[in-house]
Parts: structure tokens; C-alpha cells; sequence
């Protein structure tokens, strides 16, 4: 039996998956991904297929696959930015070189507190620092990245570096890793 021909219009059509898929899809994320982002992950999930409900298989078993699909992407997606934000975490300690360090244990406890303290930035000031730094770019073209202006880019990254700069200098050595908020007006986001 056709699933989108039974209903008259694309919104009862919508509906009627969202109604019949919704429960399953719930507890298919949460046994693949922490419970607390699991409602979050859904909905996105089911505005992605909103906006491409043409593209929709026109029999329920398909269209419940087709949606699954889409949410195990949208998993996918949030592991890799996950382990790409982890991984730049590592490679600033790598990559870091410093001079004033005498031994190697100094070397070392100097790369544990930079690593640490880039896992205290806030996403915001890890992307700015990481597109200056580590992707070697100006700031016109760093702005045109995350779509701000120039001048509010260089104004991001003078925060993002005063605040690299005082975690450095007030880290704790017991502190777990739990991203910082620093105020940040909304023209430079």
C-alpha cells in the first residue's frame, strides 16, 4: 500500500510518519548516542526530511528506512565533528613548540595545560584560533570561513587568544575539561 499516496496533502502525509516512526527512531539514537542529545538529534532528523519530504519513498517500510538513514547520518556527522574537534585538541598540544621549557617534564606539563585549556575554549574560540593558527589564514579570508565580517573575525580571535592566555595562566591541574564561556556580542558571532 502506497504510504504518501494515502494521505491528500504533504503535511497529513508528514504526519502520519512522524506519528508511526517517531517512538522507534527515539530509541534507536539513544542506544547509539548519550540520552540527553538523543530528542535533539530526532528532531533534527525529522526537519531534514520535512525539507526533502518529496524525495520520500512512497511505502511506510521505506520511508521508515529512508528515515532512519538520515538520522544515522546525522550521528555520523556529529562523531566525526566530535572527533575532528578532539583532534585539533591534540595536534595544538603536538604542535605547540616552547622555547622557554628546560627538561622534558617541563615540556610535557606545558603541553597537558595548553591541552587542557584548549578543551576549556569555547567552541567559538577554538574554531578562530584554529582557522589563524593552524589553517594559516588571513583574516578576510578566515571571516569568510564562518561568515562575519573581517574586523568582527579579528575582534573574535583577540578574545579567543585572551582567553587561551588566562586559562593558561589559571588552569587547575585537577580542572575536567568542561568548555569556558566568555561574553561575546552577538555582531561577532
Amino acid at each position: 500500500m502506497s504510504y504518501l499516496s494515502r494521505a491528500p496533502d504533504r503535511e497529513e502525509a508528514f504526519r502520519a510518519l512522524y506519528e508511526s516512526a517517531y517512538a522507534d527512531l527515539l530509541k534507536f539514537v539513544q542506544r547509539r548516542t548519550d540520552a540527553a542529545n538523543a530528542e535533539d538529534i530526532v528532531a533534527e532528523a525529522f526537519l531534514i526530511v520535512w525539507r526533502r519530504f518529496s524525495e520520500a519513498p512512497q511505502h511506510q517500510e521505506d520511508a521508515r528506512a529512508w528515515l532512519f538513514g538520515i538520522t544515522r547520518n546525522l550521528m555520523m556527522n556529529a562523531r566525526r565533528g566530535e572527533q575532528r574537534r578532539h583532534a585539533l585538541g591534540v595536534r595544538l598540544a603536538e604542535a605547540t613548540a616552547i622555547s622557554h621549557v628546560d627538561s622534558h617534564a617541563e615540556l610535557v606539563s606545558s603541553r597537558v595545560d595548553l591541552g587542557r585549556a584548549w578543551a576549556l575554549l569555547s567552541e567559538v574560540h577554538q574554531e578562530a584560533l584554529g582557522l589563524a593558527i593552524f589553517e594559516n589564514l588571513a583574516a578576510p579570508q578566515a571571516a569568510h570561513v564562518v561568515g562575519i565580517s573581517p574586523v568582527a573575525f579579528r575582534l573574535r580571535l583577540t578574545r579567543a587568544r585572551r582567553a587561551l592566555r588566562l586559562l593558561l595562566d589559571h588552569v587547575p591541574q585537577n580542572e575536567s575539561p568542561t568548555p569556558a564561556t566568555f561574553p561575546e556580542r552577538a555582531s561577532t558571532r
